[in-house]
């Protein structure tokens, strides 16, 4: 299992980055009880052999990560949602520009559901993974009365750090000023 739940998170949006996709779309929604999490991605999608693979840890098709042995990400959900009470479903169509659909949910009472981590970290490194892609966040959040919502797309947050042409968030500078603003929008809830 992972550390923390944005752990695997991030292993799972990485999958939809690393499928080819051009559009990315992530909804994360949080609440005392519960945490779910949908990953829509328009990449190359997977046949139904491919699908089934994804989900045992034993199978790699050595192309994303030649020195690999093991694919552990989507098993790692599996296993994870399965022992704390959650629920997980995967949807993919290889036949169009849908790609693939990822969600899961977890139980935050299920005393074996490991931790959330760091939310606004999880955001910080997802926008900053390599390649030209869109990537827009949905957050919401609800604690008693505190309640948070936040949309973010990573175009926008290019452009008003001057980075559109390159593409990407390629130093230090350009992360820390993004990690200050998503801690920004999340520091009623979090704070």
């Amino acid at each position: 299992m992972h550390y923390t739940l944005c752990d695997l998170f991030s292993d799972l949006t990485q999958n939809a980055v690393e499928a080819g996709a051009n559009s990315v779309t992530i909804v994360l929604m949080e609440t005392d009880q519960a945490i779910s999490l949908k990953i829509q991605d328009n990449g190359h999608g997977m046949n139904p052999q491919q699908l089934a693979q994804a989900t045992d840890p034993f199978w790699t098709d050595g192309i994303k990560h030649p020195g690999r042995k093991v694919g552990l990400g989507i098993p790692f959900l599996i296993q994870t949602a399965e022992s704390t009470g959650g629920t997980w479903n995967i949807e993919s169509n290889h036949t169009g520009k849908t790609g693939t659909t990822v969600t899961c949910s977890f139980d935050l009472t299920n005393i074996d559901t490991p931790p959330i981590g760091d939310v606004t970290g999880f955001f910080r490194q997802i926008l900053s993974f390599d390649g030209r892609y869109e990537m827009d966040i949905d957050f919401s959040a609800e604690r008693g009365e505190i309640k948070c919502s936040a949309n973010v797309k990573r175009s926008e947050l290019l452009e008003a750090l001057g980075l559109e042409e390159a593409g990407s968030f390629e130093d230090a500078g350009s992360l820390a000023l993004l990690g200050r603003y998503l801690e920004s929008l999340m520091e009623e809830y979090y704070g």
